[in-house]
C-alpha cells in the first residue's frame, strides 16, 4: 500500500469514526434524557392523581375521571392505575391502553423498592410506591411519548444526513491532503530516477519549505556529496598511489629478478633481508598515501591532542627493536616550561609516520650510530630537530629535497625509494606546519616547526 493510500485510509477512517462515535454518544445521551424526563412526568402525574384521591376524600370518582378526560392530552395514550395499601385497585384512568405486566410490577413494588422504571412496547412504564399519612399507595402508569420520540427520530435523521455529508467531505479532503503531502515525495522520486553518478550534478532540488521533505532532500544531498567525495577519493587515490608507487614497485621487481639469478647463498640471504625491509617501507608508504589522499579529497583530518615527546618515545621504542646498535637521544630545551607546551593537535597516525621516517633517515645516513631529537620553542613555534652526523646534502641538491624519487649524492650507498621526505613534507603541510633542512659541517638537521602551538589545530 502506498503512503498516499495509507494517509487516505487512516485519516478518513479515524475522522469518520470519531464523528460517528460522537453522533452515537449524543443520540444515546438525548435518548436517555428523553426517557428520564418523560418517566418523571409520568411519575408526577401518578402522584398528583393519588393526592386527589387521598387528600380530597370527598371528591367524586366521576369528577376525577372528568378531570382526567380534560387532561388526557398531557400524555399520549396514557393509562394510570392506583392501588391502596392492600394493592387493591382504587382508580383507573379512562384511557383503554393495556398494561401487560401490571401484576408482576405491582408485586415488586414495596416501601423498600418504591420506584420501577422500564419500557413496554415502545411505551414508558413507571411504578411508584409512596406513603400518605400512615398508608402506602401504589401507582402504575404507562404512556407513549409521541412528541419526544418524534424529536428523537428527527435527531437521528439529521445525524445520518450530517454523517453522510461529513464523511464525503472527509474523503475528499483526505484525498487532497494525501495528494498534497505525497506530491513532493513523488517529485523527489522522479529526480532520484534521473540521477547519474557519472554526471557532475547528482543532487536533487531542495524545496524552500522547512518541513520534513526539506530535511530529507538536504540529508540526501549530503549523502550524495559524501558519495561523490568517496568516488573522488577512490579515483584520486588510485591515480595518486599508482603514480607514487610505480618506481618503488619497479625497484622491488628488479630486486626479485636479481635474486632469481643470484647463486651465492650469503648474498641471496642479504638480498632477501633488504627486500623485506623495502616491502615494509612500501607498506608504510601505501598507508600514508591513503591517509593523505583522503584528506586531499576533502575529508576532514581526524585529529587529537598529541604529546610530541610521547610520540617520539613511542617511535624510538619501535626503532630500537630493529636497530639495537643505534643510539637515540631526546633533549627537551629549557624553553619548555610546562607539559601543555608539548601538545599539538593533529593525526597521531600521520605524525607518527613522519617521525618514523625522520628516525629511519637518521639511522640510514648516520656515520656514528647516533642521532638526537631536540624539542624547543622558538618565536611561538614548537620545533622538533632531528640531528645526525654524516654526509650532508649539497647546496645545489637542496631545492630537489622534497621532490618525488630524488636521491642526493649522500644516499647512493643506501637503499630507498626517494619518497620518505616527500611523505614527511606532505604530512607536515597537512598540519599547517613546515619542514626545513640545514647542515653544519658534517651534521644534518631536519627541523619541523608547528606555528601557534598554543592554539588547538583545526582542519
Amino acid at each position: 500500500m502506498t503512503i498516499r493510500s495509507k494517509i487516505l485510509l487512516y485519516f478518513s477512517t479515524l475522522s469518520i469514526g470519531i464523528v460517528g462515535i460522537a453522533f452515537v454518544i449524543i443520540y444515546s445521551l438525548f435518548s436517555n434524557y428523553r426517557t428520564q424526563e418523560f418517566q418523571q412526568r409520568i411519575k408526577d402525574k401518578t402522584i398528583t392523581t393519588v393526592k386527589f384521591l387521598v387528600e380530597i376524600e370527598q371528591i367524586d370518582h366521576n369528577l376525577l375521571q372528568t378531570m382526567d378526560e380534560y387532561t388526557i392530552n398531557n400524555l399520549y395514550k396514557e393509562k394510570i392505575l392506583i392501588f391502596d395499601s392492600t394493592k387493591k385497585l382504587i382508580y383507573s384512568s379512562v384511557d383503554d391502553t393495556k398494561i401487560k405486566y401490571e401484576k408482576s410490577m405491582l408485586s415488586e413494588l414495596s416501601p423498600h423498592n418504591p420506584l420501577i422504571e422500564t419500557t413496554e412496547d415502545n411505551f414508558d412504564l413507571v411504578g411508584v410506591c409512596f406513603q400518605f399519612g400512615n398508608r402506602n399507595y401504589y401507582g402504575i402508569a404507562k404512556a407513549y411519548d409521541e412528541f419526544g420520540l418524534d424529536k428523537l427520530a428527527y435527531l437521528k435523521s439529521v445525524f445520518i444526513i450530517i454523517f453522510i455529508v461529513f464523511s464525503s467531505v472527509i474523503l475528499v479532503t483526505s484525498y487532497l491532503i494525501s495528494k498534497q503531502i505525497t506530491q513532493p515525495i513523488n517529485l523527489m522520486a522522479g529526480e532520484l530516477k534521473k540521477i547519474n553518478l557519472d554526471s557532475q550534478n547528482s543532487l536533487i532540488t531542495v524545496p524552500d519549505s522547512k518541513d520534513e521533505i526539506h530535511v530529507l532532500a538536504s540529508r540526501f544531498n549530503e549523502l550524495m556529496n559524501r558519495l561523490n567525495d568517496a568516488f573522488s577519493f577512490q579515483k584520486h587515490a588510485i591515480h595518486h598511489i599508482s603514480h607514487e608507487l610505480k618506481t618503488p614497485i619497479a625497484v622491488l621487481v628488479s630486486n626479485f629478478e636479481k635474486m632469481e639469478t643470484e647463486r651465492n647463498a650469503e648474498h641471496l640471504q642479504n638480498m632477501i633481508r633488504n627486500q623485506k625491509e623495502d616491502t615494509k617501507n612500501l607498506s608504510d608508504i601505501i598507508n600514508a598515501l591513503l591517509e593523505i589522499s583522503k584528506v586531499e579529497t576533502g575529508n576532514k583530518l581526524e585529529t587529537q591532542l598529541v604529546r610530541l615527546d610521547d610520540l617520539i618515545f613511542e617511535v624510538l621504542d619501535e626503532v630500537k627493536r630493529l636497530h639495537e646498535e643505534f643510539s637515540f637521544e631526546l633533549e627537551l630545551d629549557e624553553s619548555i616550561v610546562s607539559e601543555e607546551l608539548l601538545s599539538i593537535r593533529g593525526s597521531h597516525r600521520l605524525l607518527r609516520l613522519a617521525v618514523m621516517n625522520l628516525a629511519t633517515n637518521c639511522i640510514r645516513y648516520s656515520d656514528n650510530q647516533k642521532a638526537k631529537f631536540r624539542i624547543y620553542i622558538k618565536e611561538d613555534e614548537l620545533c622538533l630537530d632531528a640531528v645526525n652526523s654524516g654526509k650532508i646534502i649539497r647546496d645545489h641538491e637542496k631545492q630537489f629535497l622534497f621532490q618525488h624519487f630524488f636521491r642526493g649524492e649522500n644516499s647512493k650507498e643506501h637503499r630507498g625509494f626517494g619518497l620518505g621526505l616527500v611523505l614527511i613534507n606532505k604530512i607536515i603541510m597537512l598540519h599547517m606546519a613546515r619542514i626545513t633542512y640545514s647542515s653544519n659541517g658534517n651534521t644534518n638537521t631536519f627541523t619541523i616547526s608547528f606555528p601557534g602551538y598554543q592554539q588547538p589545530f583545526q582542519k
